[in-house]
């Protein structure tokens, strides 16, 4: 790849910004351990600023340190190039707030956290599992901090079950399969006027990328690995014993095929998420983010919230999460005070604020261990031991690889080896970019 002269000085600029960075963070335990003062800390982040904000609040009523504490809502699909301006032109926020799925890039804007100032054994006895997936190949520590995540659960609407003679929602994707002909209604030329769940398609069921990435990983296929050298690509399971990832396709694309009995979804429906607040869909995969909206939405609607059913053979469990956490970016001002206000808010003492603030999961073990009384909440907390996830592309450029892998299968364009096998190297070639 060829740089231009500017990417080669806003490069070295952050390789210096970086050896800087590694200074403040190797000798900021010692060395600023008596210091009380954090300062100004200018937060840039994808979750919704008005969450953030009474987070904030609640900081600063415990500890006014952090009144110059401020967050500044941002886009996702335009995080990676505004952070790299804001760099090149000396106006760097001093922490990000993102999910796990912009890490990769921004990973080239982030200063490392060392293991000398965040030990692994600390960080792997304070954190959830998924946290893992902010280490750094090589030794040389963490993207950032794990702060809160945003499991995939299962919302139902409990009339259409419990009309259909179906007491709860389904545990395995085995027994989703067979509620199918008991829920779903179709006219007399096939056409769906009410569905079981969406799934199937791509382009107009909400949340396909988490729920395909959720089928992959509770299968045991990584989605992304590195190798022995350190390089970052793609693992679909194409090729590995038993094709898992075949299985995988073969199962999601099912639902849309009009001869099989588990038909129950299809691209002409509109989006699954309107086609669950409208009544017409009796399961929706969705975010436990999304619960008050989707319970504001409709107040008409007898919603539940249960856990991500599993496969029936399935040893260990495994749901996707959004995996939230707090990076330093190179060019921070006040790195120091930005550890220190990352710190602090993935504290026990500001975790469940947080997760009620935002309604989403804290990150930390020790605030997983009760179960809240709340059932959705109950449900994301248990959820959230198990989270899984996979540093993959900006979200922009992976739904063209997966929606197309899926429109080849159901297409007829490509066999389920093909479609993985094609997916796998888009994937790779976008992730080595």
């Amino acid at each position: 790849m060829k740089i231009s002269l500017f990417q080669g000085v806003l490069f070295g600029v952050f390789g210096i910004a970086a050896l800087v960075g590694l200074f403040v963070f190797a000798t900021y335990t010692n060395k600023n351990s008596g210091n009380n003062t954090i300062g100004t800390v200018v937060i840039w982040g994808t979750l919704p600023e008005a969450g953030v904000q009474n987070v904030l609040a609640v900081a600063n009523q415990t500890n006014e340190l952090f009144k110059s504490v401020s967050y500044v809502q941002k886009n996702p699909a335009t995080l990676a190039s505004d952070l790299a301006t804001a760099i090149a032109t000396g106006g760097a926020p001093d922490l990000i707030l993102t999910s796990h799925e912009e890490v990769r890039s921004l990973a080239k804007f982030v200063m490392p956290i060392p293991f000398s100032t965040l030990p692994a054994r600390t960080f792997t006895d304070t954190f959830i599992g998924e946290g893992s997936l902010l280490t750094i190949p090589g030794g040389a520590g963490y993207y950032g901090i794990p702060f809160l995540v945003d499991p995939l659960v299962l919302f139902s609407n409990r009339a259409i079950l419990a009309s259909s003679g179906i007491a709860k929602p389904p545990a395995t994707w085995e027994a989703l399969v067979g509620l199918v002909p008991k829920v779903a209604e179709l006219t007399s030329s096939r056409q769906i006027t009410r569905g079981l769940v969406a799934l199937g398609t791509y382009d107009n069921v909400h949340n396909a990328r988490g729920i395909l990435s959720t089928l992959f990983l509770q299968t045991g296929v990584p989605i992304s690995s590195y190798s022995t050298a350190g390089v970052l690509a793609a693992n679909l399971g194409s090729v590995a014993n038993g094709a898992p990832g075949q299985a995988v396709l073969g199962f999601y694309t099912q639902f849309t095929d009009p001869s099989k009995v588990s038909y129950t979804w299809n691209a002409s429906l509109p989006d699954s998420q309107q086609a669950f607040l409208a009544g017409d869909l009796a399961l929706y995969l969705g975010y436990v983010s999304e619960a008050r909206f989707l319970l504001a939405a409709n107040p008409n609607l007898d919603i539940g919230v249960a856990l991500l059913p599993q496969p029936a053979t399935a040893v260990t469990k495994g749901a996707y999460g959004l995996l939230y956490s707090f990076m330093i970016p190179r060019g921070a001002r006040n790195s120091a005070g930005a550890y220190q206000t990352a710190t602090f808010l993935t504290s026990s003492a500001l975790q469940a604020a947080a997760a009620s603030a935002t309604g989403l999961v804290p990150a930390v073990l020790s605030e997983l261990a009760a179960t809240p009384s709340d059932p959705v909440a109950s449900v994301a907390y248990a959820e959230a031991l198990y989270a899984k996830g996979w540093l993959s592309p900006a979200p922009a450029a992976t739904d063209p690889v997966f929606s197309g892998m899926i429109g080849n299968v159901i297409s007829g364009s490509l066999n389920l080896q093909s479609a993985l096998s094609s997916a796998e190297r888009s994937l790779s070639a976008l992730l080595q970019q």
